[in-house]
């Protein structure tokens, strides 16, 4: 017997307009004409609205465009060494900030040195997690071992190359800074190290005051 809605079962019965989800389940469209009364199309899917500043994963790879500044290192005593004792060498890095375009998007990459390591072509490396200090700045006297020093064992011209390891973050628009994994390698230019010896000589007088003196 036929319901009051007009329809042969109650499998078939409309739900009240307005009160039915008419995009879900297979019948949407006879739930659409009942809701709303006219034949209608149902709408294709549209992906939610992205948050400016909004995360994405982004990986080295991504930033290859963004270049930070290669690294210098400076050596004490100024380009030379003496066979035998220590030289020290401070690396120049800092944070740096470098914009471009990231994923098709304005964005900024911050740098910041995470490592040091230097490559003597005397085949020592020496690393570290700290940049270095001049001799003056930790309190040491003049061919005073440090962390970051070394010790060429013979006189020659040798090289040292300043590599070091960056952290990466990036952000859009001003947000909030994002981490991106791993760490990057950057490399300064090698630079020339002359390396020579001292002898010592014993002297009776000061030379300047009597050249001829023995020693002098």
């Amino acid at each position: 017997m036929p319901n009051s809605d007009g329809d042969s079962g109650s499998g078939n019965a409309l739900p009240p307009p307005g009160e039915a989800d008419v995009w879900s389940g297979e019948d949407w469209a006879r739930l659409c004409d009942a809701n709303f009364q006219q034949a209608c199309a149902r709408p294709e899917a549209t992906p939610p609205p992205t948050t400016p500043g909004a995360p994405a994963t982004v990986t080295l790879r991504d930033i290859a465009s963004f270049r930070p500044a290669k690294p210098a290192s400076e050596m004490q005593p100024g380009g030379w060494a003496v066979a035998g004792l220590p030289a020290n060498f401070v690396a120049d890095a800092s944070v740096e900030v470098v914009a471009g375009t990231l994923l098709g998007r304005p964005a900024e990459v911050r740098f910041t040195p995470v490592g040091y390591r230097w490559v003597h072509s005397d085949g020592a490396t020496v690393t570290s997690s700290t940049a270095g200090a001049t001799w003056e700045r930790l309190g040491l006297r003049e061919f005073s071992p440090t962390d970051t020093s070394h010790v060429y064992a013979e006189p020659g011209e040798y090289t040292v190359t300043l590599e070091v390891a960056l952290a990466a973050e990036y952000r859009f628009g001003g947000s909030a800074w994002h981490g991106i994994a791993g760490t990057l390698a950057v490399a300064g230019p090698p630079q020339p190290v002359l390396v020579g010896e001292v002898d010592t000589v014993l002297t009776k007088d000061d030379c300047r005051a009597n050249p001829a003196g023995p020693g002098c």
